[in-house]
């Protein structure tokens, strides 16, 4: 195959030389497995799973028990071939590399039958110097091993001590050994995700040859001087410079929006070099700062740095330079023992809202810029402002970060970005080691503390530290913060509540009982299991499958009792389904655990909202939320809120509304109604509150009560109204606990400020009066959105507005519906029609399991 140059790194303007050839690898490639009984065409990026499901030898890998039926693909080795003709000489250039940006994950890399590598890390770019090697014909060949068989070997040679955990739970269907390789983790499965160890070249790959010198990578940081009360900007280049002459030239830095351009004299010396350029940006220039979503604005400046070198070389850098400060605030707090935990972005305490990224999809050649986009629109559609990147994934790509500046989404990872505002460590291993996850033996304690202070603090705190002073740095999640750091990097107890970061999740207790939930500092992850939707699991499932009880079902699902957990926290409040017809009662019993999951994360987020500025028993001053978790990576039972593919389920639409920058949240203690006016507003407002009380058996109001005006600080939580029960209800004709349901909303001169919230006064499964809802749709479209104006015969509970396939979300969905009428809008992600919606819609409420 005829290779053509594909980009020049530096644009040949007038008087200047090309300074780097670029030629790209991707596109086609032939595999190969270990003994050669097959062979096939393969893409890069790519991996042997896709390749082989592209050419129909296997089919999709996520339907029925495939994960286990494809076992086969990783436990064989594979080799990557290409056969390539260069157009030019390449001995014209005094250094040719053979740069990979990523390979999954062992193996030995050969060109025209000549090892000049092996790659032991998916994560890591690798460059093999082939400038006496490459040819005018060429063949690369990469030889993968087996990552199962690998990881399995690495682990029988550490024979001085354990490493746990050797193997995951039997119900995960999962591989072993997998700390023994760096590679995604959950690639050996995991309790939501299923096993493909997946081989293969999953990022670019290409040549690159160049004279007198190369521009490697390119960084860049903006500081603000509290001192002198002005921005700075750190610039960082690394060049390889193969000319044995000093390399002499200028570096300009230009930001035309704040009216910078600055000229630099630089030198290079051969070898690996650093330019560090150090940009002041006046201070009568006004800057506008970066804002998490629902804070502000996410304003960016375009930035040219561009190196003009002797010999008439030139390289040109473009990208958007964000500006925003992020700080930890760990300091005493009055009358609570411990240390506040909270983040304060450009001086101001912002509550963290959100969930928990994991990867996408098993195979990355499928996870597309359209579906990165879908996933992250919907973050900020839910009203979130932050996500914690898991750390048993991947380094996600550049894109995704992007993506989140652009939104205004706060995450943990790469240095230029300013949606990237911690580090972390590593997730949940100080609370593994201290807290005896893994059984492991007291005797060897010492040397596992001993390794993990090597690990995290010796070596990746300090690289970390070393690169970056802009942000905090966690050594795990969750941590006691600065506490955890004064007892030698690991806490006794790294779930202290008065400290740091915390874990929760009780699947037992009754999830509509905010006692249940833990008063935190901040809450890293929490959640339920939910099933996902039936148009989702039809893809991957066949009609035998569509039961509860079924193999299927149990195979899907990766947590220990995890299907009997979710029917044991329905059964707390509602009642099972009973249908003789056993595809309606699975459907059924799905639609009740997205039912369960909502509820159950609505409760426990509103009660962190509310704790963010009370203290109780020395307890509280909670200042992030972010639930586990929002995406999934396949077609089965989990904790997310987004399913495979991206369709919200009920629990994405609860979070729009429990995360709303304006909230009012009811609970009960000791018999007394308490509404709290929660605010993440920037600012002041005056407003009202209106509390309603609906009897199940009409859709008459039965009594309502309006507040007096008051005004809703900016940043707080606050009680708005109590009330006991009895007294209340003795106001509202007919009204029990069981008969009547109370809502409530903020509002100002009939304008309604927040989302209508509600408290049950009984569980639903006693309530009185109930009826199944005949609920109708007509549909009609505006421009690019479907309108769906509903009518409804009855009260009814958690009204789930369906569509099957049809990519899109609803403006509001799982609703209580009180009033005879709503309309709702549709936002298709793809072209559709009235008559498509109107073939695929349904709608489910709570009485119609029954």
């Amino acid at each position: 195959m005829l290779l053509r140059l594909l980009l020049l790194l530096a644009p040949c303007g007038a008087g200047f030389a090309t300074a780097v050839v670029s030629i790209s690898l991707r596109g086609n490639w032939k595999i190969h497995n270990g003994n050669g009984s097959l062979q096939l065409p393969a893409a890069v990026p790519g991996c042997v799973h896709s390749a082989l499901f592209n050419k129909r030898i296997i089919k999709d890998p996520y339907y029925r028990f495939n994960n286990l039926d494809y076992r086969w693909i990783a436990l064989d080795n594979w080799t990557y071939i290409k056969k390539f003709k260069l157009h030019s000489d390449m001995s014209e250039w005094n250094k040719v590399n053979l740069v990979f940006e990523g390979i999954d994950t062992v193996a030995v890399v050969l060109l025209n039958s000549v090892p000049i590598g092996k790659t032991d890390n998916m994560f890591r770019r690798y460059s093999f110097d082939i400038t006496h090697t490459v040819k005018a014909m060429n063949i690369i060949e990469v030889r993968f091993q087996s990552p199962v068989i690998y990881a399995n070997q690495r682990s029988e040679r550490h024979t001085a001590y354990w490493v746990p955990p050797n193997c995951p739970p039997p119900v995960q269907d999962g591989e072993c050994h997998v700390n023994f390789i760096r590679k995604m983790q959950c690639s050996f499965g995991w309790d939501w995700g299923p096993s493909f160890p997946t081989q293969g070249i999953w990022k670019d790959v290409r040549i690159e040859a160049y004279n007198i010198c190369h521009l490697n990578y390119f960084m860049f940081t903006p500081i603000y001087d509290n001192y002198m009360e002005t921005w700075n900007l750190k610039i960082e280049s690394s060049f390889d410079v193969v000319s044995s002459k000093l390399v002499s030239g200028e570096a300009i830095v230009a930001i035309p929006e704040l009216n910078i351009q600055q000229r630099n004299n630089i030198e290079l010396r051969h070898g690996e070099r650093t330019v560090k350029l150090f940009v002041k940006i006046d201070k009568a220039v006004i800057v506008e700062t970066w804002w998490p979503h629902g804070h502000g604005n996410q304003t960016g400046y375009n930035m040219t740095v561009t190196f003009e070198l002797d010999g008439g070389l030139r390289f040109e850098k473009s990208a958007k330079v964000y500006f925003r400060t992020v700080e930890l605030v760990e300091e005493p707090i009055r009358n609570s023992p411990g240390l506040s935990f909270y983040f304060k972005i450009n001086g101001l305490p912002i509550f963290l809202k959100g969930s928990n990224w994991i990867p996408a999809d098993s195979f990355q050649d499928r996870v597309t810029s359209d579906m990165l986009r879908l996933l992250l629109q919907s973050v900020v559609d839910a009203n979130m402002n932050a996500l914690r990147v898991w750390g048993g994934g991947i380094y996600e790509q550049d894109e995704f970060y992007e993506l989140c500046d652009e939104l205004g989404i706060m995450v943990r990872r790469l240095k230029s970005h300013p949606s990237i505002i911690t580090w972390s460590g590593n997730n949940e291993n100080e609370a593994a080691l201290m807290m005896g996850w893994y059984d492991t033996k007291p005797g060897y304690l010492h040397t596992y503390i001993k390794d993990y202070v090597t690990l995290y603090v010796k070596n990746i705190r300090t690289i970390v530290l070393e690169g970056d002073q802009t942000r905090p740095f966690i050594v795990s999640s969750p941590t006691n913060g600065v506490k955890t750091t004064a007892e030698g990097w690991l806490s006794p107890n790294p779930y202290d509540l008065n400290y740091g970061d915390i874990h929760f999740y009780d699947y037992m207790s009754d999830c509509w009982d905010w006692r249940t939930f833990p008063k935190a500092r901040f809450v890293s992850e929490y959640g339920y299991q939910s099933w996902p939707s039936f148009s989702t699991l039809e893809k991957v499932s066949s009609e035998e499958d569509w039961s509860y009880e079924s193999s299927f079902a149990l195979h899907r699902q990766h947590l220990i009792n995890g299907n009997s957990e979710m029917l044991q926290q329905i059964e707390l409040h509602f009642k099972l389904p009973n249908s003789a017809d056993q595809l309606r009662r699975f459907k059924d019993t799905l639609y009740l655990t997205q039912v369960m999951q909502a509820q159950c994360v609505k409760t426990e987020t509103e009660f962190y909202r509310r704790s963010r500025n009370e203290i109780v028993d020395g307890k509280g001053h909670t200042m992030g939320a972010l639930y586990w978790q929002l995406n999934d990576i396949w077609q089965a039972p989990s904790w997310s809120s987004l399913e495979y593919g991206g369709k919200w389920k009920m629990l994405h639409y609860f979070a729009r509304r429990f995360f709303a920058p304006l909230l009012p949240v009811g609970f009960e203690d000791k018999d007394v109604l308490f509404i709290y006016g929660v605010s993440d507003l920037p600012s002041d407002h005056q407003m009202m509150l209106t509390v309603r009380v609906h009897t199940w058996s009409s859709l008459e109001l039965v009594c309502s009560e309006l507040t007096n005006p008051f005004v809703m600080k900016a940043g707080e939580s606050v009680v708005l109204y109590s009330k006991p029960v009895p007294e209340l209800l003795k106001g509202c004709p007919g009204c029990t606990r069981q008969s009547c349901v109370v809502s409530f909303y903020l509002s100002t001169d009939g304008e309604l400020l927040s989302p209508i919230n509600y408290h049950f006064l009984s569980s639903l499964k006693n309530a009185k009066g109930l009826h199944k809802a005949n609920i109708t749709a007509t549909i009609s479209q505006q421009g690019n959105t479907f309108v769906f104006d509903l009518k409804t015969s009855a009260v009814a509970p958690f009204v789930w507005l369906d569509v099957g396939s049809i990519p899109g979300r609803f403006s509001d969905n799982g609703f209580l519906m009180t009033e005879k009428t709503r309309t709702v809008f549709f936002y298709p992600w793809k072209p559709t029609s009235e008559s498509e919606l109107e073939q695929s819609f349904h709608v489910t409420s709570l009485a119609d399991t029954y």
